[in-house]
């Protein structure tokens, strides 16, 4: 009787191996669909640099920002992440003497914007892309980022809130 127990304990001690393995198997399988969903794909956010990091100061309803010739904005074509305490701002310098400000908040789910390619911001929660302009050129996002006027003189942009 005693070699049937000891069978019965290796029988339910493989039963239960078993069922730990399969529970095992399957979480590790669930994950990497979860993550495979998430941003897996050859369009995958993290392919896009980092915007620069410039800090604004915050007066009379504006955020300011000096751009000397060390600045990521001093090009046309630059472009750079503006954070000050009234928010974070996407910059880029279109003209000369023109800028355009957005909201560095995505649409999608609230996600700060921190990536820039090929004149793209880029999310890097969801990946979605928006133009220059703000416009969503490739979702999940579907509605444009906010735009504020802006203002520059004496290499000081102004951008109105």
């Amino acid at each position: 009787m005693k070699i049937v127990f000891e069978n019965s304990d290796r029988q339910a001690s493989s039963r239960r191996d078993f069922c730990v393995r399969a529970g095992e198997a399957f979480s590790a399988a669930m994950l990497g669909s979860l993550l495979q969903a998430c941003g897996g794909s050859a369009t995958s956010p993290s392919a896009a640099p980092s915007l620069p990091v410039v800090g604004g100061s915050v007066a009379s309803g504006a955020v300011t920002v000096t751009i000397d010739s060390s600045s990521p904005l001093a090009s046309v074509g630059g472009a750079a992440l503006v954070q000050s305490t009234a928010g974070n701002f996407l910059v880029a310098r279109t003209a000369q003497d023109a800028f355009i400000a957005l909201t560095a908040i995505c649409t999608h789910e609230g996600c700060t914007i921190t990536g820039f390619q090929n004149a793209t911001y880029v999310c890097p929660c969801h990946g979605s892309q928006y133009n220059t302009s703000g416009r969503v050129v490739m979702g999940p996002a579907t509605i444009a980022l906010r735009q504020f006027t802006t203002q520059f003189a004496s290499n000081v942009l102004a951008i109105s809130l």
